[in-house]
């Protein structure tokens, strides 16, 4: 590797990290949001938003231009293959704090109900599984992303249990639809972040050991 590729792929390395250290800091905030009725939180998310889509973008191009430049093969091509669909990934997450702040919003404007579903358990272990995913690659650690990998079905058990939940209380407490639908857009905004946590544990799979495991079941063993 050369001496301009290697600085190219340490400086990938930092501004991804750093990006991802933002993001799960709007995650944060947009899920405080709604559990703390927050319309403060929820705007300062919001208002963030294009400053994550820049960063995307000029992320992409410093990709693009390590891989004209330098036309890298094996581990360093998949690292920085791996570096554009995260870097995707994170940008996605970011837009679905957005949606949560923007849910948050609104529900701190409603009379406040008792969500029936098991939101703060979902908060947890959606922001787990970003962090972890994000720890992994940091320390190239295949075991801990396929760790992450294997959290996903509980979150999908999750979201399930939320549809059948709102659905009764809907029936029981129609006065409350809109702030249900929007309690439950949550939800189903922190399942979309764990599948993209998920996503980003295979790329770190994939950029160490050339295995594609995104449409193989993870069996994880304790």
């Amino acid at each position: 590797m050369s001496r301009h590729l290697r600085n190219g792929i340490e400086n990938l390395k930092t501004r991804i990290i750093d990006m991802a250290g933002i993001i799960e800091d709007r995650v944060f905030l947009a899920t405080l949001s709604v559990i703390g009725r927050d319309a403060y939180k929820a705007e300062a998310v919001m208002n963030g938003d294009r400053e994550i889509d820049q960063m995307e973008v000029d992320f992409e191009e410093e990709c693009l231009k390590l891989l004209a430049l330098h036309q890298p093969v094996s581990i360093d091509l998949r690292f920085i293959v791996a570096m554009l669909k995260i870097n995707n990934d994170l940008e996605r997450i970011g837009d679905l704090a957005v949606n949560i702040a923007e849910r948050g919003a609104f529900l701190a404007t409603q009379e406040k109900i008792d969500i029936p579903f098991e939101l703060e358990k979902m908060v947890y272990l959606a922001e787990e599984m970003l962090t972890g995913s994000i720890d992994a690659l940091v320390s190239m650690d295949v075991l801990h992303a396929r760790q992450i990998r294997s959290m996903d079905d509980r979150m999908d058990a999750m979201n399930r249990d939320m549809y059948v939940k709102v659905k009764e209380m809907i029936l029981q407490q129609p006065q409350h639809f809109n702030a249900l639908l929007h309690a439950m857009s949550v939800g189903r905004h922190l399942e979309r972040i764990a599948d993209l946590a998920t996503n980003i544990a295979e790329d770190v799979i994939y950029m160490i050991s050339a295995e594609i495991v995104r449409h193989t079941p993870e069996i994880f063993e304790q």
